[in-house]
């Protein structure tokens, strides 16, 4: 089960502007008589700058009006009674909000002889926005419905881009463990080709989109020391071991807990891009004591963090079992990949990592 967090320790604020800020209105008077009441808000009063074309523009609504009412007489449809208010802008709207819905039968009939577009005459900015003022509930509600349908569609869109992007990331590791000068290539920009450039392109998709702002965020919404940070980043292998609490300053954010958590962490430095390890003070290791919430954030941000790394030397690792040394790189990275896409190994690492950025996302929220 998911662990329960007080409402107490969230640190996200929402409330980053204010909405009740006073709005500063400047009279502008007319060369016309118009009274202006500076009692009334800013909608009010630019309204009244329309005044000297209010008598235009009712004149040309009641003409779109009569040409109206004569086409309704002939065609005898539903459309004219929405059309009334239809300007210029609106016919745009229209259009696209006929190519997000389905046509109705009714709208098909409509469609199928003349256009209303020769009936409308064009008005002038002003009352296009008077008119375009009655009908914003119902466009609200056509954005909000279309916004349900984007929140349902996209997300399995995205999913599939990801999908292809991981999946150039693994080849590209593959390459790169049986050439281990692969990956260097890429990022120096020796490499032209376009699967070279498609495969640095997700390399880059994987950093900036996918784990770098997530570990962005569970830093400045925690209070980590950089120093303590500085140690997650170094060590590839963390482990988490439940111990007897104390009442003791916690490691992590050096404020007084009761710590009951070791983060045992180990593993050799590596290049974040090329992904070469160091050997220099391979066998060192860090034993840091936590508090509860630090633990658990350590977990989330230690697994983002160090996925791309892991994911390479289990690639590293499928390569050497293999053992196939006379054979052309490409034939045994194609190879290799069929054999793992086949078994459900790489959806199994691409679950892990939608599961580690949901944790980051989550926590996010909580804390």
């Amino acid at each position: 089960g998911k662990r329960k967090r007080l409402n107490t320790s969230v640190l996200y604020d929402s409330d980053d502007e204010s909405e009740d800020s006073d709005t500063v209105v400047r009279k502008v008077f007319a060369k016309r008589h118009c009274i202006i009441d500076e009692d009334e808000n800013s909608q009010e009063q630019q309204h009244d700058k329309t005044c000297p074309t209010e008598n235009v523009s009712t004149s040309r609504r009641q003409k779109v009006f009569a040409k109206l009412e004569e086409l309704a007489k002939c065609r005898g449809t539903q459309r004219c009674c929405s059309s009334e208010n239809s300007e210029d802008s609106n016919d745009e709207a229209e259009t696209e909000d006929e190519r997000r819905w389905p046509p109705t039968p009714t709208e098909v009939s409509e469609t199928d002889s003349g256009s209303m577009k020769d009936f409308i005459v064009e008005e002038d900015d002003d009352d296009s926005e008077h008119i375009n003022g009655k009908n914003q509930p119902q466009q609200k509600e056509l954005n909000t419905s279309y916004s349900k349908l984007l929140a349902y569609y996209v997300p399995y869109l995205f999913r599939c881009d990801h999908y292809v992007h991981f999946n150039r990331i693994v080849k590209a590791f593959l390459i790169n463990s049986i050439d281990d000068t692969f990956l260097s290539s890429l990022y120096d920009g020796t490499r032209q080709k376009k699967y070279a450039q498609d495969m640095l392109l997700s390399l880059h998709y994987l950093d900036d989109r996918f784990i770098q702002p997530r570990l962005e965020n569970l830093i400045s919404r925690s209070r980590w020391k950089d120093r303590y940070r500085e140690r997650v980043d170094c060590y590839p292998d963390a482990r988490i071991i439940l111990k007897n609490p104390e009442n003791v300053s916690c490691q992590a954010c050096e404020l007084i807990r009761y710590c009951k958590f070791r983060v045992l962490l180990s593993g050799k430095l590596y290049n974040s891009r090329t992904l070469e390890a160091d050997d220099f003070m391979s066998d060192d290791k860090q034993v840091l004591k936590v508090g509860s919430v630090c633990a658990d954030r350590t977990r989330i941000y230690h697994n983002l963090k160090h996925f791309k790394y892991k994911l390479y030397m289990d690639c590293s690792s499928i390569t050497v079992l293999d053992g196939v040394k006379d054979e052309p790189v490409k034939d045994t990275v194609e190879r290799l990949f069929s054999q793992l896409e086949d078994s459900g190994w790489i959806q199994k690492r691409y679950n892990h990592l939608e599961d580690y950025m949901n944790d980051a996302d989550n926590f996010q929220e909580e804390k």
